[in-house]
């Protein structure tokens, strides 16, 4: 089975269930040392953009970044063979500029699906994702960067996904049980920094 690793604060590992390591916005926490197939980065504050700490690579690590999946205004979509990933809206008017963020939607070669927002507030896209019948999404709530508690609760309302998850709550800190609890969401599942979690189909 495929699963993830949340690694703390922004950062997530995922392998695949062929054994493909995603990684997403590196930064926060352990467990870079399984060899990358593949980096997303959604934008370029620091604390997503720690590439460096994957010291091991495959031969043909793939690196995405934001610059590469928002072009002249065009989301864009990577079909990897073990995954399709494909950019989605993010950003907001406090720090972060739209035309320079992405979100990631993820298909994975057995069908799960994850969303990860990013950092971000509401996007208009968001209504549009709660129709595709997400498996698994993660949203910020940091509340001084990005959206808070009360409106990450609501764009989980709106994506509707199976299993609604908060990450990236404070700044500076890899999990917060506090905030995590105060989250809610269809599905709301809590998952503490160093957890790891088998994606299961239901």
């Amino acid at each position: 089975m495929a699963k993830l690793l949340y690694q703390g604060h922004g950062s997530l590992r995922i392998t695949t269930v062929e054994g493909k390591v995603i990684y997403l916005d590196p930064y926060a926490g352990e467990g870079y040392d399984l060899p990358a197939d593949l980096i997303l980065v959604s934008h370029g504050h620091s604390d997503h953009t720690a590439i460096d700490l994957i010291k091991k690579r495959v031969d043909d690590c793939r690196i995405i970044q934001y610059t590469d999946a928002l072009v002249n205004g065009e989301y864009k979509t990577f079909d990897l063979g073990y995954a399709t990933v494909e950019a989605v809206q993010a950003g907001n008017n406090k720090n972060h500029d739209i035309n320079v963020c992405v979100g990631w939607l993820i298909t994975l070669s057995d069908g799960i699906t994850i969303y990860a927002t990013g950092d971000t507030s509401t996007t208009d896209q968001m209504r549009e994702l709660g129709e595709q019948n997400i498996d698994y999404a993660f949203f910020c709530c940091d509340g001084k960067y990005n959206m808070d508690i009360e409106e990450a609760s609501a764009c989980a309302a709106l994506v509707n996904a199976r299993h609604s998850i908060p990450y990236h709550m404070v700044p500076g800190k890899l999990f917060d049980r506090k905030r995590a609890e105060q989250f809610t969401g269809p599905g709301k599942l809590i998952v503490e920094a160093g957890e790891e979690i088998v994606f299961t189909q239901n």
